[in-house]
């Protein structure tokens, strides 16, 4: 398969990736009676840091936030490289290269301290990249 689809099919996983991930703002699993107390401890326990008055809710809900953020980066940037993989697929590939290891250690991450779902769709998004990572070389060494 073409570099430019793999990395097209990577932008598509990301794009769902960032709509599953945004979905579930604010990305608190529960919100029974055990679970309450902590999030309301995280929204009024506020402490300085860097000057501002801040909660661990802040903390929490930002992190969120700016994840969101750059996986839907992560998912134009993706779909870019697709379009100069066309013709510069060899020049990319260090690029892709780098997202790889990104996405590689997401996966592992998210299936340490999340669960399955995320570490699914960072590792389909690791796999697409590696296969374009591959044909891409394979498209050096023909030309």
């Amino acid at each position: 398969m073409k570099p430019s689809i793999l990395l097209r099919i990577a932008s598509i996983i990301t794009l769902l990736y960032f709509a599953g991930h945004t979905a579930g703002m604010p990305w608190t699993p529960a919100a029974g009676p055990g679970e309450l107390p902590v999030i309301e401890a995280m929204k009024t326990h506020r402490f300085e840091t860097e000057g501002f008055a801040r909660t661990y809710w802040d903390f929490y809900f930002g992190f969120g936030v700016i994840i969101s953020a750059f996986l839907l980066l992560q998912a134009a940037a993706l779909w870019q490289l697709g379009s100069l993989a066309r013709t510069g697929a060899v020049q990319i590939r260090p690029i892709v290269a780098s997202f790889l290891v990104a996405l590689v250690v997401n996966a592992i991450l998210a299936w340490m301290f999340f669960f399955a779902v995320p570490a699914v769709m960072a590792a389909a998004i690791a796999i697409c990249l590696g296969l374009a990572v591959h044909a891409a070389g394979k498209n050096a060494s023909t030309q």
